[in-house]
């Protein structure tokens, strides 16, 4: 059956993107991703309020918008298994169901300590893992040659990070920054009942492995240069996300609201490129795509290290997020070509060094600030991973152009 399916599919390529799978899907992953996203990095929007209420370090403040981070990575590997295990859909709505119970929690209890910014941080990691959920509900439905595509709309969901920016410094402005963990829930349950209704899981489900089994592909170099470019890709675009509000309060001393603003401008630029990521990747190959993203993201963010005024460090912000949103549309172009079997499992792994990539960038800035006054040590050892990355992609093109490019029937 899932044979027929997918030469099925194949033959309807011809007629289109969207024709060859299930849009309701797609739009269901997408929405599910973007609210998961808002709340995954809702603790970075409030950090300079709840920092105020609670007296903390610069170091604490770091640490509190990485854990949701390091939590999502941990548990984006849960995911991606359980999703090869039930079901995406069914995955999903587990993951849905946990956040929105944790954050009415916090909000009735209240937030009233370091530990319990933790401790959210931990319940809101489960939101970040929904990227392990989300990609393979949407890019089953879809053939190798429309992959990027349908990865890059889904996982454009990442602009939830600009809704987080935009609204949750004016409501807890006018509300409070605990009644915001609160009102979050609304959107929640509202995306919950519409990923009920339109989400399906696609007929060529793979069959369910042993945990060895799953964990197989870390036996290849490939998963582990893959989950290394992500690191560095990903995690640039959410450490910045994460960190942003705070850099722009402690270095330019904007208000939270101001600070709020200028994220969500440099946060949407990467968002927004994310499908046009796998878009390129799909047409000039993943490779390719990813050579530049590293040298821009390199520069940029060496130029945002020396950045004198507000109006350069935005700019410089800008485009390292422009090329850190074309560079994770451009991992999940190739993902799929090398582990289409294992897509589940990958999709966590690739996603959970991602995660880790996110919380070493925001905790880093915290510590760099809190030894040296300044946040720039941090952001050039981070254009240093990004050149070592670049260097890597190097070494490992021509094999993958030879082993496993010209098989796949497309461009890398």
């Amino acid at each position: 059956m899932a044979t027929a399916f997918w030469n099925r599919e194949q033959g309807r390529q011809q007629d289109g993107f969207w024709s060859s799978g299930h849009v309701p899907t797609l739009i269901a992953a997408f929405l599910y991703f973007d609210l998961a996203f808002m709340v995954w990095v809702l603790l970075g929007p409030l950090a300079p309020e709840i920092a105020k209420t609670l007296a903390l370090t610069p170091a604490e403040k770091g640490l509190m918008v990485a854990t949701p981070t390091l939590a999502g990575a941990v548990l984006r590997v849960v995911n991606g298994l359980l999703v090869d295990r039930i079901g995406p859909k069914r995955s999903g709505t587990i993951s849905q169901i946990i956040v929105i119970a944790g954050l009415l929690t916090a909000w009735l209890a209240g937030v009233t300590s370091f530990a319990g910014t933790l401790a959210l941080g931990v319940i809101l990691g489960f939101a970040g893992a929904s990227f392990a959920i989300a990609l393979p509900l949407a890019s089953r439905w879809y053939p190798p040659q429309h992959q990027g595509k349908a990865m890059g709309i889904a996982g454009m969901g990442n602009s939830g990070t600009v809704l987080a920016a935009l609204f949750a410094p004016l409501l807890a402005k006018v509300f409070g920054w605990n009644a915001v963990l609160g009102l979050a829930c609304i959107p929640l349950t509202v995306v919950l009942i519409a990923y009920q209704l339109m989400a399906r899981d696609a007929p060529n489900r793979p069959a369910p492995k042993s945990l060895t089994e799953y964990l197989h592909p870390l036996k290849s170099g490939d998963a582990w240069w893959l989950m290394g470019f992500y690191a560095v890709t990903f995690g640039g675009f959410v450490g910045l996300a994460a960190s942003l509000p705070i850099y722009f309060t402690d270095r330019f001393g904007l208000t939270p609201v101001a600070a709020g603003y200028c994220t969500a401008a440099c946060v949407f630029a990467g968002s927004l490129v994310r499908p046009l990521g796998g878009a390129i990747a799909d047409r000039v190959g993943g490779v390719k795509a990813l050579t530049g993203v590293f040298a821009a993201a390199a520069l940029a963010l060496v130029g945002v290290s020396v950045a004198p005024t507000l109006v350069s460090a935005m700019a410089m912000f800008v485009l390292a997020m422009l090329a850190l949103g074309i560079g994770n549309g451009s991992v999940f172009q190739l993902v799929p070509q090398r582990f289409a079997a294992e897509i589940g499992v990958m999709t966590g792994l690739v996603g959970m060094a991602g995660g880790v990539g996110g919380f070493y960038l925001a905790s880093s800035l915290g510590v760099a600030k809190q030894l040296t006054g300044s946040f720039s040590p941090g952001f050039l050892i981070f254009a240093g991973l990004a050149v070592l990355a670049g260097i890597g992609l190097q070494l490992a093109k021509h094999s993958w152009r030879r082993r496993w490019g010209a098989a796949a029937g497309v461009r890398i």
